[in-house]
């Protein structure tokens, strides 16, 4: 890392231990924060697909860390514009063993282009389809893998499925949630009597290990083997994204909650006080359109599943399966830019952080943030206003 990279004051040592704290990452992590291309290399480095449609071309960039990361206030300054989250690249020096530490530097930091170059050992970046690829990944609000394949897709990038997956530790919390969804959908394609077997092909489903066991259901789609896997990779994506939803209500609940009743400290000027007043109502209602918004795309989900497990007919299932990846973009967008909304207020307005209220001009930053990140967010129908008299 070249000297003015390294003002961003990472130390080996503090890189190091940055990277230490991430030794457990493939059990612990949140899909859509970390995408851990040094597990995917231990687990399929060996794969034909691993190799012949590699994430990134470069060998060392391909075993990195790429994680979303909340900005602290002494990071903020390395980025021309204001922004509160970055991402975030840990080259690992051995992706078998993070514990030996690593090097870091968020993408479009401050000395960002003179780091590449030298990692790249080429002047010339104008044609380098790593970087744009990163820069790709930096214009997304989360890591998802389904809103990372919809994305990256529409500029010609193409990974091998091997690099889209859902974290070990998600897929251990969604397995229950998902059980009761594809339980039904199993008893239609392969008959009453398949309730405890519906367990194992759930964990099939979720972790793609699409085999013979699930050849009734790809026969009740009437699927080639091509049109079955996009499929199941179709209803993955729907079962995260709605499982996501359901994980997001506290947090979205204790925003819109918050926006009324959180109280600044300090003294607030007259610009910054109307700001306040106009902004938590109209941020709430923001927030609760983009809800709206979520849950309108995932019911279409829903009509089709039920015209199947209610209706027995399969056509509208398996037409919304072929093209239900073509809303993951706006979908996997809207419940990012909510997740990135509650995982900050809970960072930084949460309960635990009562004993360091912000100021006025601190939280209007904040407020501004948030509308600005749901500027993109379909319009949808108008939510009743949240009052405010708080600052």
């Amino acid at each position: 890392m070249n000297a003015r990279a390294a003002s961003h004051s990472k130390t080996n040592n503090q890189s190091a231990r940055e990277v230490r704290n991430l030794v457990n990452l493939g059990e612990t992590a949140s899909t859509s924060r970390v995408l851990n291309l040094s597990q995917i290399f231990t687990v399929s480095g060996r794969t034909d697909g691993y190799r012949a449609q590699p994430f990134f071309k470069h060998s060392q960039l391909n075993k990195a860390l790429v994680i979303k990361h909340t900005l602290r206030a002494g990071e903020r300054g390395l980025f021309a514009s204001p922004r509160r989250t970055a991402t975030k690249l840990i080259l690992p020096f051995d992706p078998a063993d993070l514990r030996l530490g690593g090097r870091s530097i968020f993408v479009n930091q401050s000395g960002y282009m003179s780091f590449v170059k030298s990692f790249f050992n080429s002047p010339d970046m104008a044609t380098n389809t790593d970087l744009q690829l990163l820069q790709h990944i930096d214009n997304i609000p989360s890591l998802d893998p389904f809103l990372v394949r919809e994305h990256l897709s529409r500029f010609g990038f193409r990974p091998d499925p091997c690099y889209l997956k859902i974290s070990p530790h998600d897929l251990k919390e969604m397995v229950g949630f998902a059980n009761e969804e594809i339980e039904r959908l199993v008893m239609t394609a392969f008959g009453a009597g398949m309730e405890a077997a519906a367990m194992r092909l759930t964990s099939k489903i979720l972790a793609n290990n699409l085999d013979s066991d699930l050849e009734p259901l790809k026969q009740t789609f009437r699927m080639s083997d091509e049109d079955f896997n996009e499929g199941m990779f179709s209803w993955r994506g729907f079962l995260y994204f709605k499982w996501r939803q359901v994980q997001l209500q506290d947090e979205i609940r204790q925003v819109v909650e918050g926006l009324k009743s959180y109280r600044t400290i300090g003294p607030a000027d007259a610009g910054t006080r109307e700001y306040l007043e106009e902004a938590r109502p109209r941020l709430a209602k923001k927030i609760m359109t983009a809800i709206v918004a979520t849950r309108k795309t995932l019911r279409i989900y829903d009509d089709a599943y039920q015209a199947l497990t209610q209706g027995s007919d399969p056509v509208p299932f398996r037409k919304f399966l072929l093209n239900g990846p073509s809303m993951f973009f706006d979908l996997g967008e809207c419940i990012g830019i909510l997740s990135h909304i509650g995982s900050f207020w809970t960072y930084r307005m949460g309960a635990r952080m009562a004993h360091a209220r912000v100021t006025p001009a601190e939280f209007a930053d904040i407020l501004v943030d948030f509308e600005d990140s749901l500027l993109n967010v379909e319009v949808a129908t108008p939510q009743p206003a949240v009052s405010a008299t708080l600052l």
